[in-house]
């Protein structure tokens, strides 16, 4: 049976969600960010090590202004309102991703609520904001050439965002879609993938354990062949 140690999932669908509901697009991401603590608290108590959470990438610029602005009131709001949930439940918080491009306040958040949560040994809660992995392999490359050694798989992650944390075992995405949309492609480079047509709000803890259930009996073989 093997070990789910890393999970990472792309919260896709809120949009089309809120859609059906006859709602605007914005209810969809404030339901969706509620959906995030209960699958993270789950996944706590199965045992999972990391959650690595696609929250915006670097592509979503590129959606309507007020979209993103709304998705940036979010994310400060769910820092605000979780960190201390995140830590009584001995949850750290971490984020991936470039943060020079958010604003001050935004910086500010994650900062309080990585301090708030850096003593808990429990499940890591990665956010992935303001970040691809076309980008974040761009920053390492030229983090890894400053320093003047040659340039190795083991230097480059190193520099990578997700330093000093185990490769992704299982990947998940909701919405429907089959891309990994540049998400943790070099660190998701053997894991399992599963898609699901279900919507991010809709996404259930019956259903993700449907789903490790499903990981745990799949061989994985690393490029290897089956004994």
């Amino acid at each position: 049976m093997n070990d789910l140690v890393h999970l990472a999932i792309i919260m896709d669908g809120n949009g089309r969600w809120a859609k059906r509901q006859g709602k605007e697009r914005s209810f969809g991401h404030k339901e969706g960010a509620k959906k995030v603590r209960e699958i993270t608290e789950y996944a706590s108590q199965m045992g999972v090590k990391y959650l690595s959470l696609y929250a915006f990438s670097t592509e979503n610029w590129n959606r309507p202004k007020a979209e993103v602005t709304l998705l940036m009131k979010l994310l400060s709001s769910f820092l605000k309102s979780e960190a201390a949930i995140l830590k009584q439940n001995n949850i750290r918080f971490e984020v991936i991703g470039d943060m020079s491009k958010l604003s001050s306040s935004l910086q500010k958040e994650i900062a309080k609520a990585k301090e708030a949560t850096q003593t808990c040994t429990g499940l890591t809660q990665i956010l992935a904001i303001n970040y691809g992995s076309h980008d974040e392999i761009l920053r390492a490359i030229n983090k890894a050439v400053q320093t003047n050694e040659p340039l190795t798989k083991e230097l480059l992650e190193k520099c990578l965002d997700t330093t000093g944390i185990p490769p992704v075992d299982l990947l998940i995405r909701t919405g429907g879609d089959y891309r990994l949309s540049n998400f943790l492609l070099w660190q998701a480079a053997y894991a399992e993938l599963f898609f699901t047509k279900t919507l991010w709000p809709e996404f259930s803890v019956g259903e993700l354990e449907t789903i490790v259930c499903e990981y745990e009996q799949t061989e994985r073989r690393f490029g290897g062949v089956s004994e």
